[in-house]
């Protein structure tokens, strides 16, 4: 049995003190002080772990006032903070051990465009992909483009300067920054925008005439910053290097913008004098970034990408200064190791065509060359010419030039760019222990020293026999390089010492950085050596008079003057060292979990994208699958710090579910019983962490989305059920769970009387009995006729497996065999229906196979035991059936997929070779080789197919299928365009359903939220858009999933149907 787990990080008195006083003054944001949420911000996309005493999610600018004023009373002076946007950092810019002020959660909206003077006023959370959203229509967007723009918040953009793709046009983050509303550690609001240098002075001067209990924290830091950045700034000249890229913390240079060329670039009156530009890149090192106004960039309305290939890395680095003279907006190179990821991951299906191989050639690189313009036509000549030179540079056989491939096609250049972008998370993805890892990774060089730099920076890491992937801004000399290293072998990780050492000095001779686009944070020791004495004193004297208590990131930047506060190091401590406490059979066991690396994509914010629903809908990052990694791992490091085998534990549950003991079940009874007195009594103290854990996998809708849409493949459906198995060893299990997981006996029954069960059903009795005793609402409704009915009374074959075997291979060459699911077959028996109507006109026999359990509730759910059983069972019962060589066709991805996946896992050897086939994959086989009904659904009128103009159908896939099976929806296109049919896809993200997960009363709200954010307005658009009724509108909706179409008749006025019905429709009416 699982016992129960304890940590030993509890809150120190000080901190409860501090909520306490928090809660008084009227903070109206969230207060988290549980281990899970902790643990949830104690990880970004670097190397570190720091776990913070509390996470605090203000709503207002007014409760980051409140926070920072009870903060700075004396009592309360140990207390430090840390800013978060979207922990996408990599240098640990956001860890801290206090509290960390999480601004994304509710601090996430637009306040105010204007159009003619091109500004935007945000708040600090919001994503810069939802403000380039809002943007898109008023035909701008704002313009530093980041690989992690789909959670990446402003305000982390700001605090870390941040700079990407096009920034030789677009400049970094601190050129967009017009003004910015900023709450100081004493909670007074800084204003701040460009002003004279003169006003700046005066401003100065009227301060420091004032005794120092008048003068105000604004006088104070314009004086001290003046001090500093007019005081020194022949020396800030000569130390700054001239680079595209910015070196966080604190950008003394630019404070000041002269404007007069008249004084040969001196400093005079009316020099621009901007404290947005110091606070812009300090790491939130001295102020919470509340609002910005930012400038924004008309969107160009063309564009033109050519990929040029080469045949070595080096050939692409060293033809890029060539490139960015050729005027190009932006030259990105990517290596053949990460290419070669990306052919291995979902995103190449997308990009395949636009970088094919050259014939006879290896290509080991490739540069992407962006123009922007007017018009394509507008950029013809710039192409043209690099084109003619490309040309003659591959019949001469210079430069390694092996081809090129054009296109201004924007959806396809997107597409480009969303692999480009992927490439950060699949380095991740490497086999083995050691794995890609960001320390020394934006290093920036003046673009002309950038190969001969490379070169040396290759021989570093070959020189200890490391593997390394490369990509980057090959125009801006900034190249991303992540060496493998395993972080929980404690002399790799000295190693990553000697690295980082190394490549600072290798950064200095080529005249560059080791941190030139992704902030210092860990990295900060270096910063002195780099500033020089001077300088630094500098830095600390501003830190000083922001922040004199160095309560702000402390360690980041640089401490207070005067502070004996140290730095952060690389020496500081990381994931590796919580890792490596875990035994290295369960880590391989568990490889989905710790092999999460924290790039956060999961956090993606599009509405539309099906990535994790239940992060969207709930934005707590423990609902995530970096957040449920992460809290699995330390479930899995405090069960052997217990002295616990998991594997063997886990073993013995899967065996002991064999048997049922009365003792037992008494047992799990009085642990329920002491666990809700416990959690009633609201003791984190006593509380068992699998608690904290289960709260998290229960909110998880087990769409699989994670498994193949994270770079990592972190597949949370996986675990998650491992996790609830064991977890119920201890706890008893929910009387839902029982019902959901034997949904597959209890549907046969009661479909054996479907008018009974469904009268019992509909009635408010039963609604608020079920409510309320087994937490289950809007329980669907039986099919009426049943399945069975409706096959006997349309004639069709019955399966008779002797018969099938005495056929002859062309005989069984027209059968397709249909496997049932629980869902369909009891409840959606027409589409199940009209599928075998379809195959019956596609003039081919289809046979109804027995039903027989597929196991997934039961996987979901948490029933290993049971699963192995049934899907054993099952598998036994298809391979047989397989060997007569007819098509298998099953209506539910969800279930069809599950044969696919969990019973290989499960299974493995023993699950056979069999293959049940989705509707679209056998549908897609046929059109292949069909020239009868090609084209049948085209033209109107008598004998020229149907009898009315096509409609134009929408595709609303399932969330599994278009995850797991890529190409899905074009494969759809493809089928409906035989038919002479159009078929229109629609970007959908979760329904929320998936299963029964939206009929379980505890997440109804949720269920109602995710269709509301992503279908509801899909579907209202199209019902706007069309002049037709609703009956006639229903005939345009078309859902893959059942569970899908149920959500749409719940919550809608609409329903929805599956594709194959709308193609029997189509021949029904035509005239053949």
């Amino acid at each position: 049995m699982l016992p129960s787990i304890k940590h030993s990080s509890h809150l120190p008195e000080i901190f409860n003190l501090f909520v306490g006083k928090l809660k008084s003054k009227h903070f109206t944001g969230d207060i988290d002080a549980s281990y899970s949420a902790r643990l949830a911000v104690a990880t970004d996309n670097s190397i570190y772990q720091q776990l913070p005493q509390l996470v605090l999610h203000p709503r207002t600018q007014q409760d980051i006032v409140i926070l920072a004023t009870t903060a700075n009373e004396a009592q309360f002076n140990a207390i430090k903070f840390s800013a978060r946007g979207g922990g996408t950092g990599t240098n640990g810019q956001s860890l801290t051990p206090g509290i960390i002020v999480d601004l994304s959660k509710y601090m996430n909206k637009v306040l105010e465009i204007n159009v003619e003077e091109k500004w935007v006023k945000v708040e600090a959370g919001v994503v810069k992909d939802q403000l380039n959203d809002y943007l898109r229509p008023h035909g701008f967007f704002f313009a530093p483009d980041l690989s992690t723009s789909n959670r990446a918040t402003i305000g982390g953009m700001i605090n870390t300067d941040a700079s990407g793709q096009g920034s030789l046009v677009y400049g970094k983050t601190s050129n967009h920054v017009l003004a910015l509303a900023s709450v100081l550690v004493n909670g007074d609001i800084l204003k701040t925008e460009p002003m004279l240098l003169s006003e700046a002075k005066l401003i100065a001067k009227q301060n420091d005439e004032k005794s120092i209990e008048n003068q105000t924290t604004q006088g104070q830091i314009i004086s001290q910053v003046l001090k500093s950045c007019v005081g020194h700034r022949e020396l800030i000249l000569q130390k700054f290097p001239r680079l595209n890229r910015f070196l966080t913390g604190y950008d003394l240079e630019n404070v000041l913008t002269i404007k007069d060329e008249q004084h040969n670039g001196e400093v005079n009156d009316e020099t621009l004098f901007d404290l947005s530009r110091l606070i812009t890149g300090s790491e939130g090192s001295l102020a919470f970034v509340c609002e910005a106004k930012l400038n924004i960039t008309p969107i160009s309305v063309a564009k033109t990408l050519i990929n040029i290939k080469y045949d070595s890395f080096n050939s692409a680095l060293r033809h890029s200064p060539f490139l960015v003279n050729a005027k190009a907006t932006s030259v990105e190179t990517i290596d053949s190791k990460v290419l070669n990821l990306a052919k291995q991951d979902v995103v190449w299906h997308s990009v395949s065509d636009l970088i094919t191989d050259v014939p006879n050639k290896v290509m080991d690189g490739i540069n992407i060359v962006e123009f922007n313009g007017t018009s394509v036509e507008a950029l013809s000549s710039q192409v043209a010419q690099l084109t003619a030179e490309l040309d003659e540079t591959i019949a001469s056989e210079k430069s390694g030039v092996i081809g090129y491939q054009v296109t201004s096609d924007l959806s396809s250049i997107n597409k480009l760019y969303a692999m480009r972008k992927k490439a950060v998370g699949l380095l991740g993805n490497t086999p083995g222990s050691q794995k890609p890892l960001a320390f020394a990774e934006d290093t920036a060089v003046p673009p002309e020293n950038l190969a001969d730099f490379i070169v040396e920076f290759r021989a570093l890491l070959d020189s200890h026999h490391l593997h390394y992937g490369m990509f980057g801004h090959v125009d801006a000399g900034v190249l991303h390089v992540r060496p493998a290293l395993d972080m929980c072998d404690p002399e790799q990780e000295k190693l990553l010492r000697t690295l980082s050492d190394e490549v600072v000095k290798l950064t200095a001779k080529y005249g560059g950085l080791m941190w030139g686009e992704h902030g210092k944070g860990y990295r900060s020791e270096y910063a002195p050596k780099f500033f020089g004495d001077t300088l630094f004193t500098e830095l600390r004297k501003i830190k000083a008079v922001f922040d004199p208590n160095n309560k702000m990131n402390p360690g980041k930047i640089c401490t207070p003057l005067e502070s004996d506060d140290q730095l952060v190091s690389v020496d500081a401590t990381k994931r590796g060292s919580f890792d490596r406490q875990i035994a290295i059979e369960v880590k391989t066991s568990y490889s989905a979990v710790l092999d999460c690396n924290g790039n956060g994509l999961c956090f993606n914010y599009d509405a539309n994208s099906p990535m994790c629903p239940s992060s969207k809908i709930t934005s707590d990052r423990r609902h995530s699958p970096k957040g449920r990694a992460g809290l699995m791992r330390e479930w899995l490091r405090l069960l052997e710090k217990q002295g616990v085998d998991i594997l063997t534990l886990e073993k013995n549950i899967l065996e002991a579910k064999a048997t049922w003991s009365v003792r037992a079940v008494l047992t799990k009874f009085a642990n329920q019983i002491k666990s809700l007195s416990t959690i009633n009594k609201k003791s984190s103290n006593d509380d068992d962490f699998s608690h904290e854990v289960m709260e998290a996998m229960q909110g998880c809708l087990a769409c699989k989305a994670c498994a193949s849409q994270c770079p990592i493949k972190v597949d949370v459906p996986d675990f998650r059920s491992r996790f609830i198995n064991i977890y119920h060893s201890r706890y008893a299990r929910p009387l839902k769970d029982h019902l959901v997981a034997n949904v597959e006996v209890l549907a046969p029954l009661m479909a054996k009387a479907p008018k009974l069960v469904n009268s019992v059903l509909k009635t408010k009795l039963y609604e608020k009995v079920s409510e309320k005793t087994i937490g289950y609402v809007n329980t669907p409704l039986l099919s009426e006729p049943t399945l069975k009915k409706q096959v006997k009374k349309s004639g069709f074959e019955t399966f008779d497996l002797n018969k099938l075997k005495g056929l002859s291979s062309q005989e069984r060459s027209q059968y397709v065999l249909i496997v049932q699911d629980p869902f369909t077959s009891f409840y959606d028996a027409n589409t199940v229906q009209s599928m075998m109507l379809l195959i019956q006109k596609l003039a081919f026999t289809p046979v109804l196979l027995p039903f027989k359990p597929n196991g997934k509730a039961q996987h979901v759910k948490g029933f290993l035991a049971k699963f192995a059983k049934t899907a054993a069972n099952a598998a036994e019962f298809l391979n047989e059936v397989a060997t007569l060589d007819i098509p298998m066709v099953g209506m539910d991805a969800s279930m069809v997929l599950c044969y696919r996946d969990e019973y290989k896992k499960t299974l493995q050897n023993d699950r056979g070779d069999f293959l049940v086939q989705l509707a679209h994959e056998w549908l897609l086989t046929f059109t292949q080789q069909d020239n009868i009904f090609k084209g049948k659904g085209k033209g109107k009128g008598k004998g020229k197919g149907i009898s009315k103009q096509p409609t134009t159908f929408k595709l609303f896939s399932h969330c599994t299928e278009k995850t797991a099976l890529v190409n899905s929806e074009n494969e759809w296109q493809q089928i409906f365009n035989h038919f002479g049919l159009p078929l229109e896809k629609v970007s959908v993200g979760c329904c929320g359903m998936a299963g029964t997960y939206g009929h379980e009363k505890s997440n109804f709200e949720n269920s109602k939220g995710l269709f509301n954010l992503s279908w509801q307005p899909k579907l209202t658009d199209i019902a706007q858009s069309s002049e037709q009724p609703n009956e006639s509108l229903e005939d345009q909706i078309l859902a893959t999933g059942f569970s899908c179409r149920s959500q749409v008749k719940r919550f809608s006025e609409l329903k929805a149907k599956h594709p194959v019905e709308a193609l029997l429709a189509t021949l029904n009416d035509t005239e053949l």
